[in-house]
């Protein structure tokens, strides 16, 4: 069934979902050439831009909890891909060089993630999809 013809179309709640479990779908098949989750993927990116980023800015950048980017943080330095260092009272990440080799795959999957997405829905429609998603996103923050 589609989620147009839902007996919960026309809740907020569930149309979001549904959308969030097809685009997670599609992210996950875009990047499971790294092996790594989109989540992890997008954090390994800024890491890698961002040498000695602090964890909360990355929740900030990513829009998660400090407790999930702990999370993300500790499964990323299992792959041997990030390090935490404490410097002061600071802890900041870095990639490890076999995380900084990533990147360009890295680059390779955001693009063929962005390419199969608006393949499906249209250049333009992409875009004016995610400005609006973003503005009501903050809009919804309060």
């Amino acid at each position: 069934m589609k989620a147009s013809e839902s007996r919960y179309r026309k809740c907020m709640y569930f149309s979001a979902n549904a959308l969030a479990r097809k685009i997670e779908k599609l992210a996950g098949e875009s990047w499971g050439v790294v092996n790594l989750s989109p989540s992890h993927a997008y954090l390994l990116m800024i890491v890698i831009e961002e040498p000695g980023i602090q964890p909360g800015m990355l929740a900030n950048e990513l829009q998660l909890k400090p407790s999930t980017i702990t999370r993300l943080i500790e499964k990323l330095e299992e792959k041997k891909l990030v390090v935490r260092i404490a410097e002061g009272k600071a802890t900041n990440v870095y990639a490890t060089p076999t995380g900084k080799e990533l990147l360009p795959k890295l680059k390779e999957c955001l693009a063929k993630f962005y390419e199969s997405y608006k393949n499906i829905l249209g250049t333009k429609e992409s875009a004016e999809l995610v400005t609006g998603m973003n503005k009501l996103s903050d809009e919804l923050e309060g």
